[in-house]
Order: C-alpha cells, then structure tokens, then sequence
C-alpha cells in the first residue's frame, strides 16, 4: 500500500466534530525514502553530511522508561499528530514518546569528529547513542547539536530519543499550539518536527557565523565562531580565508589571523524584495570549508520630506505589504510537506502584491528564510510565545472593544499577563536572544516582533533594550496590538473590528501589523464546520469586494502616515478560514473561478 493510500485510513482518537482531513499537493506525493532531502542549513553549508529523515521505530510510554518494543513506524521529521506521520497520535503531558533508528557508518574519517544535528524537537528531549546517554536539549523551537564521535562505531549503531511536551499546560514556548484546539488555536504538535542530519567535522571547526553588512563604510563584517572545545595548540596555527562571489564569479578575498574580518566590498547591488541580489561566500578556517552568502541592505526609521516617521529600505521610504503567516499545513501541521511548499506560499504571496510576511509565534525551518532571501519577502519574525493560561478577558477582548484601555496597563504585573513563574521568564529570554543569533544573517529578516496582544509579555521595554543590544541593525516592535510600554520602534496596531484609521506619530512610524481577517468558506478545501473569522461572506463576490475596499482603504492611509500593514491572513488554519489561500494550497481566493 502506498503512503499516501494508508494515512487516509488512519482515524484520529477523538476525532473533532466537522473534522475533514485535508492534504497538500506536495504530502499526497510524498516520498517516505526522500523526506525534505535538501541540506538544512543554507547559510552554513557542508558537502560531508548525510540526511537521517524517513522512517523510525516510535512508541508512546507512561514511564521515562525505553519500552521493550515499539508500536510501529513514524515518518521523521513529521510529529506524530500530523496526518503524514503515519500515527496521527496526541502526546499528553505526563507521556514520553521514544524514536530509535539504525545508523550505518561505513567509515570513520581520522581525526574527524561527527556531529549530529536536530532542526527541531518540541518540546523536551534526550539523546541516546548506542543506549548511552548523548545529551539533552530544551525548547521546541530552535535548532541544537551534540557532537557523537566518542559513542559511535564502525557498523551498525543505534540512535535513541526521548520526548516529552507539557505544551499549553505549562510555561513553555508554544505559539499558537493548544491541546484542546479551536478557532485561533491549532491542533497541539509534538516530538522531532524538523530534519535530522549528520556530517563529519574536523577536531577544529566552524560553529557559526555571524554576517553584518556595512553599506555606510561598504564592508561586510564577518565573525567566526569556532568550537570552543579544541586543543588550543591548533590556534597558532589557523588563518582564516574568505572568498565572495556573485554568480560563480570571484569578486574579492581576504586572509586573515583574527575570527572578526572587515572585508571592503564596493560596487554591491543593495537587496530588496525587487532586486534581491545574494552574494556567495566561501569561508575557511584550517581544514574547515563552509559554504555561506549574505546580502548588503539596510533598514530603518527616518522622516520624509513631510516629517512623518517612515521605514527605510536601503535609505529610501519603502511601504510593506505584508500577510500574516501561521506555518501550518493540514498534513504536516509545523512541517512544511517539502522544498516546493514553502517557495509556493511565499511565490505565491509575492503574485498578490505583497513584499512582506509576518512570520507569526513560529520559528521555520532554516531553509524558509534562504527561500525568502533568494526570491525577495521581507519578514516580521515573531518571537515564540509562552505563559501559563492567559485571561482572555484582559488580554484578548476589552483591549480589542476599548483599544486605549490597553496603553495604560504595565506589563510587570506578570499574574495578569500569565507570567508570575520567574524559570518561564527566564527561558524566554534566554530563547528570545538565540532566535536573533538564529536568523541574523538572513537579510530579508528586518523587523523582531517580541510579545503578541499580551500573550505572555513581561517586561517588554527590558526585552526590547536586550534585542537593541543583540541586533542594532534590525527595527523591533516590543508589542504587536496593544499594551504598548512607551519604547519599540513603532506604534503597532490591531484593528479588526473599527473602522481603519490612523494618526501619524511625530516619532515613530504607525503600522497596522494585524486587520482584515475576512472570513470565507471554500467546500471541500476547509479543515473543519465550525468556522473562525473576523467577518464571514457567504459569497466569493462579496468576499473578493470586501477584500477590495479593505485594500483600497489602506492605499489611502499611506499618505496619511502609515507605514505597514499586515492582513490576515496568508492561509486558512483549522477553524480559520480567513487565508487568501484554503489550508491545502488548492485555492487562492482572490482569483477562484466564477461558481
């Protein structure tokens, strides 16, 4: 039977009310022998490595204990509540689930050391090679690396994990995940949810990057950060080489003793959604060769001629467009079914007019950002929101029926915004500062969206100071919808049930970074009955006017001093049927066919 034949006769346990299995054309032909094959990693990129998706042993325990057996087979790197997964199983609280696999090595390179490489793993789990204890990683949304070699050998080896998600029922990061979905919140997900992969390293090597343009001084700054575990003999010995290209031509090179390089570059194309122009890297370090890119631009807040406060793009007044963007997909929930998905919903947003994408409470896979780069969409990078339970009341309904009520609260009384637990604090800010050293290099990320309508803020002037610090070359809103404390780099706006309007600030640019929200029923494209929108329309006629108006609406505040608007958004999610696109892709909205 093939894949996709068996996974539509899987049946969800407490299968919801309405429910209607939806897939994509990328996850109706999936490959289980060559799932997401592509390297992870674009912006550090090594020719020795070897992709560990495709199918693993799995099983579900009440005991943090290895079972004896395992149920069956589990498609990695789709959690097991996704449809693609081939279990189509919540994980609850208090269980762990367990993934084991085979890892052939057939040779060790000599004083080569082996690193193994996880994209995701929500939410807690350990690491186990050769039923020995490998090392442990918390935090469902960043990437993180253990280095193998001392635990593998020549042969067959065996790879071990062990998870386990508190999801919404604890402080954790979560985004919008909810172990009882429904309307804005999705179905709960849960284990190894991006790729897995291995490659050989030397005993001194490149651990990251850190890329800054320089248009002011037409430099590139180059940091490298080696493994800091090395014999500090082999420091005397290690220059640093770095080669640009453009197109496979060289353009300039430089060798150098220190790890931080300020290496001329003149004569660049600045990037920008019309022109997004990369340039290639080749970056040596002893025996290590990466492969990596950047781009020149800049970004920022000036006034124009009339004194308004605007963004600038490459020092110029550049007014975005943008879509919010949830990340889901009704086959693979978080997991993008392949490449091709991922290029569709950006390409496919660039084809309605717009140049900008709010990634929303999500962190993708690496490999969405390089998309993004390469084919020009700037994006609103959310950080990922945590918490114990929010009181909707205070958080999500009087800030949006009396919008002024929401300035005057301060966000260091933590119980009332779900944050009183100082560990919750804690680990969000120790992940907010690794998600900007994640995305830094990506030049078509510009904007660090820190807290969301309340959900879990805390201290948000302090975040923001601590972003400022992390990353003065990007704008950053400290409070997307209200609760604003007096700093950020923008009075950011929700608006979905006032009539749109905006008053210029004599300080920061006014942004609209959420309205619209139109709902619109496709049949047979929709997840679920039960439908959530901001405004439902019964007609796609009456859809596509309304959509219209809205977008008309919005062209005419852009003289009056807005600077960014954000519709939502991009798709529908579950009970969400507020997308220009359905859930699976089939439909866009604004160009159906007359029914």
């Amino acid at each position: 039977m093939k894949l996709k034949d068996a996974i539509r006769t899987m049946l969800f346990k407490n299968k919801p009310a309405g429910f209607n299995q939806l897939f994509t054309k990328w996850g109706s032909r999936i490959n289980p022998d060559c799932v997401l094959p592509e390297y992870p990693r674009p912006q550090l990129r090594r020719s020795n490595y070897f992709i560990l998706n495709g199918y693993w042993n799995y099983s579900i325990t009440r005991e943090d204990k290895r079972p004896d057996s395992f149920e069956g087979k589990i498609l990695v790197p789709f959690s097991p509540e996704s449809i693609l997964s081939g279990v189509g199983r919540q994980l609850a609280p208090g269980e762990t689930l367990w993934y084991e696999r085979e890892l052939l090595i057939s040779y060790i390179p000599q004083s080569m050391r082996c690193i193994l490489h996880f994209g995701a793993v929500d939410q807690a789990c350990k690491i186990y090679i050769n039923n020995q204890a490998a090392g442990e990683h918390k935090g469902g949304y960043l990437p993180f690396s253990l280095d193998i070699t001392k635990f593998i050998k020549y042969g067959s080896n065996l790879i071990t994990v062990s998870v386990t998600d508190l999801s919404d029922s604890s402080f954790h990061s979560r985004g919008k995940q909810k172990l009882k979905r429904g309307g804005m919140f999705y179905t709960a997900q849960s284990g190894i949810w991006q790729t897995v992969w291995m490659e050989w390293v030397p005993q001194l090597y490149i651990r990251s990057l850190r890329i800054t343009p320089v248009m002011s001084e037409n430099l590139v700054r180059i940091e490298v950060f080696m493994n800091d575990d090395f014999d500090p003999i082999y420091a005397e010995y290690l220059f640093f080489r770095v080669d640009i290209y453009d197109k496979g031509r060289l353009l300039t090179s430089t060798v150098s003793r220190l790890p931080v390089i300020n290496l001329p570059f003149a004569g660049y194309i600045p990037w920008s959604p019309e022109k997004p122009q990369l340039y290639d890297m080749v970056i040596t370090a002893g025996e290590d060769r990466v492969e990596s890119y950047f781009a020149m631009r800049t970004v920022e807040i000036l006034k124009d001629e009339q004194g308004v406060p605007r963004i600038y793009l490459n020092g110029k007044p550049y007014f975005q467009k943008g879509l919010l963007d949830q990340g889901y997909w009704p086959d693979g929930l978080y997991t993008p079914p392949s490449d091709e998905a991922m290029v569709y919903d950006i390409m496919k947003a660039k084809e309605l007019g717009f140049n900008m994408l709010r990634k929303h409470l999500k962190i993708e896979p690496l490999r969405w950002y390089y998309h993004c780069d390469r084919l020009g969409m700037l994006v609103w990078q959310d950080m990922v929101n945590g918490g114990e339970k929010y009181n909707m009341l205070l958080v999500g309904y009087l800030p949006t029926l009396i919008p002024k009520l929401a300035s005057r609260i301060k966000d260091h009384h933590y119980r009332c915004f779900g944050r009183k637990n100082a560990e919750g604090r804690a680990v969000w800010l120790s992940e907010c500062a690794e998600t900007v050293e994640l995305l830094y290099n990506h030049p078509s990320v510009i904007v660090w969206v820190l807290f969301n309508e309340g959900w879990g803020q805390f201290d948000a002037a302090n975040a923001y100071e601590m972003v400022r610090r992390l990353d003065p070359t990007r704008l950053v809103d400290h409070a997307s919808g209200w609760f604003d404390q007096g700093c950020g780099d923008f009075v950011s706006i929700h608006n979905y049930f006032h009539p749109l309007k905006i008053k210029a600030h004599n300080r920061y640019p006014t942004v609209l970074s959420e309205y619209g929200g139109y709902a619109y029923y496709v049949k047979e494209h929709s997840y679920s009955l039960q439908l959530y929108g901001y405004r439902l329309y019964l007609s796609r006629q009456d859809f596509i006017r309304a959509y219209r108006e809205l977008e008309e609406r919005i062209n005419s505040l852009i003289d009056k001093g807005l600077a960014a608007a954000v519709y939502t958004q991009l798709s529908d999610v579950e009970d969400e049927v507020n997308g220009l696109l359905t859930y699976d892709r089939e439909i866009c909205k604004l160009d159906m066919p007359e029914s």
